[in-house]
């Protein structure tokens, strides 16, 4: 039987003095799957991060992880969360002691902690960086680094949101070889780099106007242009071509 990493209810969020932002919100997110958050600007979809992982608290609903209801304002290493904006998660001296902070936190030994932050930085190719302050790292780099930080408490759930907002393209494929080699983990990932979502995701979640409206494989959902468009959002180029591709090789009756 899978297990079902994420599990969400009737998951109602408001901001005071606001519309719901999120509003009956039901989803489940099995061990080991990759799943792919698109949605306009405002959707909601930074907010259902931060529900999960505890940040917030929802108005009515409720959460499980790994079959445990979400504590707001618990530490759950079991969870990892990448922000949007890497400077928010990026606080000590050098890059070694932020790779280490989440490790400290777990209570494990010195050398322990420090075999897990020459891993983490190995496998983002980051070992040259470790004694520098991360503030002067470029935006690329920091985003790396954060990552470090997360991989090194081993989490099971990986949440990224906006992961390639400061990537070059150089940068960009190293972290999609380095979430290609994560069969054993689950990941949810906002972005609205849409073949970002295609090359590391096997299933796409649409959300909008506090609902979610599209739940299927990444071609069934960002390849309906119809959806996509009444959603604010285009079809992948990739995806775009391969359909016209398509319908070149369809002959006609009687040709």
């Amino acid at each position: 039987m899978i297990a079902e990493d994420l599990k969400i209810s009737s998951l109602r969020y408001s901001y005071p003095g606001q519309k719901p932002i999120l509003q009956d919100i039901g989803l489940v997110i099995n061990s080991g799957e990759k799943v792919g958050l698109i949605g306009p600007n405002g959707a909601g979809k930074t907010t259902l991060f931060l529900l999960i992982t505890g940040i917030l608290k929802p108005s009515a609903g409720q959460i499980t992880v790994f079959e445990k209801p979400v504590k707001p304002g618990a530490f759950n290493p079991q969870v990892g969360m990448i922000f949007q904006h890497t400077a928010d998660q990026l606080i000590s001296p050098s890059v070694h002691e932020d790779i280490a902070f989440g490790p400290q936190n777990m209570g494990l030994g010195e050398q322990e902690i420090n075999k897990r932050v020459k891993e983490a930085a190995t496998l983002a190719g980051i070992q040259h960086l470790l004694e520098r302050p991360p503030h002067q790292l470029s935006a690329g780099e920091q985003r790396l680094v954060a990552l470090c930080g997360i991989l090194a408490m081993q989490p099971r759930l990986l949440i990224m949101d906006e992961p390639t907002s400061d990537l070059d393209i150089r940068y960009r494929r190293r972290l999609i070889g380095i979430l290609s080699h994560m069969e054993d983990k689950t990941l949810l990932i906002a972005s609205h780099d849409l073949e970002f979502i295609l090359e590391t995701c096997s299933r796409v979640i649409l959300l909008e106007s506090s609902a979610i409206c599209a739940d299927g494989s990444p071609a069934e959902v960002m390849g309906n242009k119809t959806l996509m468009e009444k959603h604010g959002l285009e079809v992948p180029h990739s995806l775009s071509v391969s359909w016209h591709k398509h319908r070149k090789t369809i002959k006609k009756p009687g040709h």
